[in-house]
């Protein structure tokens, strides 16, 4: 084995993740974000912080992503951020294959708020009013963000990893 071939790499450049074409295009016009590692399937992921979502999003629309396929939330643990995900494909002729992108937002658990994508894309309405109900992320600007699945009236956010269940459940109006 070669001396070259058992030199340890430094940190800094083991944790460097190649950009993608869609994050070198975002760095080409100037929009402030970071490469993540891509998904299993090899789908280019991208970090923006809350303040850029609706700009970066408006970009990457007006690049052809004309279609959130899904949005949803991650917590990362019990004192950990909250992730909103946004998966975006573009739908064209070539529909076996569109090309595709994830973009993540990192929140503070105790404050988790960042802008509604739902006036570049309609189908964001439902899907962000889940995410709050179930992870309590606020999307500011939604036109309607209320309860989706849960009452009005209940206690917590049920898919965060630090929600405790209630002891009992009232059925209320059930027949």
């Amino acid at each position: 084995m070669a001396e070259e071939d058992s030199k340890p790499v430094p940190a800094a450049e083991e944790s460097l993740v190649k950009a993608g074409p869609i994050s070198q295009w975002l760095t080409e016009n100037g929009f402030d974000h970071e490469s993540l590692e891509p998904d299993k399937k090899g789908v280019e992921i991208v970090k923006v912080g809350a303040d850029f979502l609706l700009p970066i999003s408006t970009a990457l629309y007006a690049y052809g992503f004309n279609c959130l396929q899904f949005q949803s939330g991650i917590d990362l643990g019990p004192g950990e951020d909250l992730v909103s995900v946004y998966h975006l494909i573009k739908v064209s002729d070539n529909a076996d294959k569109p090309e595709e992108v994830r973009v993540k937002v990192f929140l503070p658990r105790e404050n988790p708020s960042v802008p509604s994508v739902y006036w570049i894309w309609k189908t964001a309405d439902w899907q962000e009013r889940e995410t709050y109900d179930m992870f309590g992320i606020i999307y500011e600007g939604h036109p309607n963000l209320k309860r989706l699945l849960m009452p009005e009236d209940w206690v917590g956010w049920p898919l965060r990893k630090d929600y405790i269940s209630p002891d009992f459940y009232e059925l209320q109006d059930a027949y």
